[in-house]
């Protein structure tokens, strides 16, 4: 069966060699694989071709070393001539994430088939609009957010005024119910924000710096995958308990 058609968004790592303190792209990526994220996406925009092309490669390498090639998901950011390289060279890497301005969805099916994995970023401003409008016959996924203000990309959420728009687990709620495809959420997201996050119906949230700039990435991961298991399988009632407990 193609990945396309059982892919699982829940645990979504995004990394680039500018996210890592210096370490190894690589080592955090087997960490997070280890600790049960089940998407990975190369992101850089200071790499070059050809260090991009390496970072995916290193990337399914330790996907495939974990015995996890057919149940982890691995994306490359934006470009289209990293993953068509990356597969002329024998590499597995499944798909790709656009955002608004970047290579049209179209072109990217067109190139990459029907069984790679397209996820599109949601427009910020009027995104409920257009989440229940626009054509995704040839997207697998909206990348939605930012859920708080993130240095590590001062520029998402950013509205036609150039102001930027966060969202609140209501509107991620929303969201969620008129999705015609699987959603994920990210921007800012920390641990504390994964019970509420898990509560809102979206499939899965997204990190880099929660994970890739902690002190112990691997623990990072671990607590993360842990507590968005552990919300999203309850109730609200349950949520309570679980809360007062803690």
């Amino acid at each position: 069966m193609s990945i396309r058609k059982k892919f699982d968004l829940s645990a979504y790592f995004v990394v680039g060699p500018e996210n890592t303190k210096g370490r190894s792209v690589a080592m955090i990526i087997k960490d997070v694989v280890e600790a049960g994220f089940t998407c990975i996406q190369i992101r850089s925009k200071v790499a070059s071709a050809r260090e991009l092309i390496q970072l995916t490669r290193e990337a399914s390498e330790v996907i495939a070393q974990a015995g996890k090639s057919d149940e982890v998901v691995l994306l490359v950011d934006d470009r289209l001539d990293v993953i068509l390289a990356a597969k002329q060279q024998g590499i597995k890497v499944d798909g790709i994430h656009v955002g608004q301005d970047d290579i049209p969805v179209e072109v990217c099916r067109e190139y990459l088939g029907e069984d790679s994995i397209i996820g599109l970023s949601a427009r910020t401003h009027d995104i409920f609009e257009y989440i229940k409008t626009v054509d995704v016959s040839q997207i697998d996924y909206f990348g939605v957010g930012p859920l708080h203000e993130t240095m590590t990309k001062p520029d998402c959420g950013v509205d036609l005024d150039g102001k930027v728009i966060t969202r609140s687990f209501e509107e991620i709620s929303k969201i969620a119910q008129i999705s015609p495809v699987p959603v994920v959420v990210g921007g800012g997201v920390k641990l504390i924000d994964i019970p509420q996050l898990a509560q809102t119906g979206v499939d899965g949230f997204f990190v880099v710096s929660a994970v890739s700039e902690a002190d112990d990435p691997k623990q990072a991961a671990v607590d993360l995958v842990k507590t968005w298991k552990l919300y999203a399988t309850v109730g609200c009632k349950d949520l309570i308990e679980k809360q007062v407990k803690l």
